[in-house]
């Protein structure tokens, strides 16, 4: 039985297991499962209640009792146990329920990470059920499910901007020529909004805020329709220590949020500074492809085309990028076996 035949009748998973999701693709069916990165506990009992899109309801609403947390931070496992488990439940749902048949496994991962962290990827993967596991940078998965010719002799650049981390990359011929991994992304730009709203309004808001903040009037670069967004913002006044509601505009958002996309700015331009001359010639030719959460901020594709000198794109479905590069990785095994990073055997 040949190699694609194996691949087609053991439902083998692509996966991106992201700081804020985690997506799932199964040989033969495509993506299975998307829901966010998050796993909630009963301290007392130390087991899990809920995970995916359940827990992330929970985040900054759990009793005494009972934790939401992230298992994985700057797109790294921050908590073994926690991330093993997750891992097994959405490994299991992606598989419909029906125990795994000890599965291959392709998971992406953050460029930057050390050794001690790839190992960490890897023994996860294997006690949440996988036979084999084969690691691929996140920049160079996503290249692939958004469409770059990463096989042909010509220079690709590709950003990332995940949760934890942003990886800036330049590909040719189904290798990374070099690339550049920043712990700054969207949980960062989350962030930097709850922090402007301490200082700046006196105002203490949950992250599920921030976020929708960031999502519904964020902007990364001045346009007339970002100008007049508005928002009606409550939260808890840091002065009297009662709920207070106040009105936001897209403008001052967009600012707070400009010291962490300045980093991402300038690792786009430090990574431009070192590309070989030829493969420089065929970004200027090609543009800049941006994916990844982040890539879905207005105005971000604007922003780096303004700073760079050079069209850049938003992928089709940046959200699904690094798995759908995981799965046709899978589907595309002999062909594109030199794009990892890592393996790892059971046996």
């Amino acid at each position: 039985m040949g190699l694609f035949s194996r691949f087609s009748l053991s439902r083998d998973m692509g996966i991106d297991l992201g700081t804020a999701n985690t997506l799932v693709y199964v040989s033969g069916k495509g993506i299975v499962l998307q829901e966010p990165s998050v796993l909630a506990i009963d301290k007392s009992e130390k087991r899990a209640i809920a995970l995916g899109t359940e827990a992330k309801k929970m985040l900054g609403r759990t009793p005494e009792n009972v934790m939401a947390l992230r298992p994985l931070r700057d797109g790294v496992i921050a908590d073994f146990d926690s991330a093993e488990l997750m891992l097994k439940h959405f490994m299991h749902k992606a598989n419909e329920g029906k125990s795994l048949v000890l599965p291959r496994i392709v998971i992406g991962i953050p460029s930057g990470v050390t050794g001690v962290e790839r190992r960490a990827m890897m023994d996860a993967a294997v006690h949440a059920g996988a036979r084999e596991v084969y690691l691929i940078d996140e920049p160079v998965a996503a290249a692939i499910g958004a469409g770059l010719p990463v096989v042909e002799p010509t220079g690709n650049m590709i950003i990332d901007i995940g949760g934890g981390t942003t990886e800036v990359a330049v590909l040719s011929l189904q290798g990374t020529v070099l690339s550049e991994s920043v712990r700054i992304a969207g949980d960062e730009l989350t962030d930097s909004i709850s922090q402007y709203m301490k200082k700046v309004h006196n105002l203490l808001i949950g992250e599920r805020t921030a976020e929708e903040i960031k999502i519904r009037i964020g902007s990364a670069y001045p346009t007339r329709d970002d100008d007049q967004a508005v928002m009606e913002v409550r939260g808890l006044h840091l002065l009297s220590g009662l709920p207070r509601t106040v009105i936001l505009k897209g403008p001052e958002i967009r600012e707070s949020m400009s010291e962490p996309l300045s980093v991402i700015i300038e690792a786009v331009k430090r990574t431009l500074e070192r590309t070989p001359p030829e493969l420089a010639a065929d970004i200027i030719d090609r543009g800049i492809m941006l994916a990844g959460g982040g890539a879905l901020l207005k105005g971000l594709d604007t922003l780096i085309s303004h700073e760079t000198g050079i069209v850049t794109h938003v992928a089709g479905d940046p959200l699904s990028c690094v798995v759908l590069g995981t799965g046709r990785v899978l589907e595309n095994f002999q062909q594109l076996e030199r794009v990892f990073s890592g393996r790892s055997r059971t046996t």
